[in-house]
């Protein structure tokens, strides 16, 4: 239900939510697909019938699990980490109910000892929901952006009322022309990776720094990723890039 992560910029992952759907190009090689099937396979009745292989590969079937038994798990973690939420899923999903993201939003505010990092591609539900949301101190909005045809999720993350917001521009498909890094206090850059990663372009990745420089926004350099992303690294231009937002 909770555990501790790999993934670069964060300390541990929460899922009360499992199951997904694809929406745009980034979803395409998402490993929590791969992930959700091997759950499966385990034994993990909250992943049971959340994927189905077509084409040689898992996919998202579309259906929504609400974990409630998963609210508790951040209260019995004491030392403060910063937890990634719902790594298996999108919190701002279509299928979870507003009284569901709400009773998540009140896990977060009554830990404050942690902070939350909430990530979704779903940013005009985001935006439609904001006002019904009490948004705690610790808890960080981000919205992915793969490609400059899903910049205006950008603009959606800026009208909420998210005391701190970020980026995650991974996986990096394409360049990011015209990037307005106005009101966000985060980016994340980082290549596909794993099996059919596609490939990344060093200069889209400088672009977004420099941008991001130029703008006084913390500039985080993931992973240049490919198939077996540990061949590749995640250094940029002979050092590698692990800021934050000022409020850490």
């Amino acid at each position: 239900m909770g555990s501790s992560s790999s993934i670069e910029w964060t300390d541990a992952t929460w899922n009360p939510v499992a199951g997904c759907t694809i929406v745009s190009p980034g979803c395409t090689n998402c490993y929590a697909m791969r992930m959700a099937a091997r759950l499966q396979a385990m034994g993990q009745r909250k992943y049971a019938g959340t994927t189905r292989k077509t084409g040689g590969r898992y996919k998202w079937t579309g259906r929504i699990v609400l974990d409630y038994g998963a609210l508790a798990v951040p209260k019995a973690w004491h030392k403060g980490r910063r937890v990634f939420v719902n790594s298996m899923s999108d919190l701002f999903h279509e299928d979870v109910p507003l009284a569901f993201i709400q009773d998540v939003f009140a896990v977060m505010a009554a830990t404050p000892q942690h902070t939350y990092q909430v990530l979704t591609k779903r940013a005009d539900r985001l935006l439609e929901l904001s006002p019904a949301l009490t948004w705690p101190k610790n808890t960080w909005m981000g919205v992915s952006v793969e490609n400059q045809d899903y910049l205006w999720r950008v603009d959606r993350l800026r009208q909420t009322n998210a005391k701190v917001k970020f980026l995650s521009l991974e996986p990096l498909l394409g360049p990011l022309p015209g990037l307005d890094l106005t009101g966000i206090d985060w980016a994340i850059v980082g290549g596909e990776s794993g099996p059919g990663a596609r490939p990344i372009d060093p200069n889209w990745v400088r672009d977004i720094r420099d941008a991001c420089l130029e703008s006084g926004v913390a500039f985080h350099f993931k992973q240049w990723g490919g198939t077996v992303k540990s061949k590749t690294g995640r250094r940029l231009d002979g050092r590698t890039w692990d800021e934050w937002p000022a409020t850490v």
